[in-house]
């Protein structure tokens, strides 16, 4: 016969257990998704920026140099589960300059809209460690400077005014979330971009760019 003490003491333990696992975990975790603009140095900069702001953060750089929205769709696909795996609060997603490239990466308006739709599909299952969604931000792309060489030419500068920005935005009404605009950041400040790449101190203001719109989601 068991001692009535051994099963209150059991209980006692499962409810300690579970109070536990119930505490959000500390920290956040940040996954950075695109294309050479993120792969770069922009994460590394926002992940110092957090540091010291005494917020603490693991920043993931999954920026992949070259990538077309499709390209990074086909990524994504392929290693959802190890992306997912790393249970990120917040999704930075910026795709679309190599989108207007004049050679053979050029992609469709259509096709732009596509890949970006499903591309948030996928992120849209993925959680963090409180099995809450993760939180997607979207950005709008940097111009293209005027001494921007092959394969970008004036043809891609418009494409990005007049159809990849536009529908970075539409997208982000459609799917209710954050718009960052990376574009301004640019316009404002030119020489922060000497040619499709920011230069470092551009990558750094990118960088705080974001912070400000993550900072009033902690």
């Amino acid at each position: 016969m068991k001692h009535p003490w051994n099963k209150t003491k059991y209980l006692l333990s499962i409810i300690l257990f579970l109070s536990y696992c119930a505490v959000p975990p500390s920290g956040i975790i940040i996954l950075c998704a695109g294309d050479s603009i993120t792969e770069a140095e922009y994460p590394y900069f926002l992940h110092k920026t957090l540091k010291k702001e005494g917020i603490r953060a693991k920043v993931l750089n999954y920026g992949r140099s070259g990538f077309t929205s499709g390209e990074y769709l086909n990524f994504l696909r392929s290693n959802k589960k190890t992306l997912a795996a790393k249970e990120p609060d917040f999704i930075l997603l910026q795709l679309g300059t190599n989108d207007v490239r004049v050679d053979h990466d050029s992609t469709s308006t259509e096709g732009f809209y596509s890949n970006m739709k499903e591309i948030i599909k996928i992120f849209r299952g993925f959680r963090n460690r409180s099995r809450k969604k993760s939180e997607i931000l979207l950005a709008t792309i940097p111009p293209i400077p005027g001494e921007s060489s092959f394969p970008f030419t004036s043809e891609s500068q418009l494409r990005v005014t007049e159809e990849i920005n536009p529908l970075i935005k539409k997208i982000s009404v459609e799917e209710k979330i954050i718009l960052v605009d990376n574009y301004t950041l640019f316009v404002h400040s030119p020489h922060l971009l000497p040619e499709v790449h920011p230069s470092r101190e551009g990558y750094k203001h990118l960088a705080h760019n974001w912070y400000i719109a993550l900072k009033s989601l902690f």
